[in-house]
């Protein structure tokens, strides 16, 4: 069995034929499957979803792009949300540096805010770290994370990098992008990175695995991801499967 991590299935991409999407997903094996929040428009969705399929979970927060909705209303609606029970993360929340480098400050603030929530609420964090890598490493260490497990989603660091994150105890997420060809850093990072350290995500419905990039990513493609990884361990799909299921239950406390 298989635990998708962070996947945006509450996107309209995956609107039509839902219930067929969620039974493709058990087809595969996909067992529970975790909902990031990204802004504060699609919180109902994803508190709806969650709500209404028993094994659909969520987490709440604000993608670092999306930090100048921030405000003391935006905090209170977080917080209120994120004590429901199927809620079980804060996220995503980070620091992207790719796309606009002109609100740096203000996406720390914003992090630092949410870092701040799930140490009050004991409730794990799943990072978003896009061409901020030291920023994003140096403000969770300044925290006491020790009853808040740390998840770096879509890993994109050097293998160094990686060791270093488990070192502090963070897990490393892997989906799609390590089954690429030329992905050579990512499939370096995942055979050094110990696998009781390592859960799985699709990042839908992007990053779509190998062999069917280009098409809409789905939470049902997580055994490609786990099949890679094995492979570049000189393990079984079925060991990988079962060690990231029991880190994800574990973690998320499923």
């Amino acid at each position: 069995m298989f635990i998708d991590t962070h996947s945006h299935i509450d996107f309209e991409d995956f609107q039509d034929n839902f219930d067929e999407l969620l039974q493709k997903c058990k087809d595969a094996g996909v067992e529970k499957i975790v909902i990031p929040g990204v802004e504060p428009d699609g919180y109902g969705k994803i508190i709806s979803l969650i709500e209404k399929y028993d094994n659909l979970y969520g987490a709440i927060g604000i993608h670092p792009s999306e930090a100048k909705k921030m405000n003391d209303e935006t905090f209170e609606l977080i917080r209120k949300l994120a004590v429901h029970e199927k809620v079980v993360a804060i996220g995503e929340v980070g620091l992207d540096y790719y796309w606009d480098k002109s609100f740096c400050d203000l996406q720390k603030e914003v992090f630092k805010k949410q870092i701040e929530l799930a140490i009050e609420l004991k409730k794990p964090l799943l990072i978003h770290d896009r061409e901020a890598h030291k920023d994003t490493y140096d403000l969770l260490v300044s925290y006491d994370l020790s009853d808040v497990p740390v998840i770096m989603h879509c890993f994109s660091g050097s293998p160094e990098f990686a060791l270093e994150c488990v070192k502090k105890g963070f897990y490393i997420a892997f989906g799609g992008v390590v089954t690429f060809k030329n992905a050579i850093k990512p499939k370096e990072t995942a055979k050094v990175v110990p696998l009781e350290k390592i859960v799985l995500e699709t990042d839908a419905p992007y990053l779509t695995p190998h062999p069917f990039r280009g098409k809409l990513n789905a939470p049902y493609y997580i055994p490609l991801v786990a099949k890679e990884i094995a492979s570049l361990k000189g393990i079984t799909q079925e060991e990988v499967a079962r060690v990231t299921t029991s880190n994800a239950n574990q973690l998320f406390s499923f």
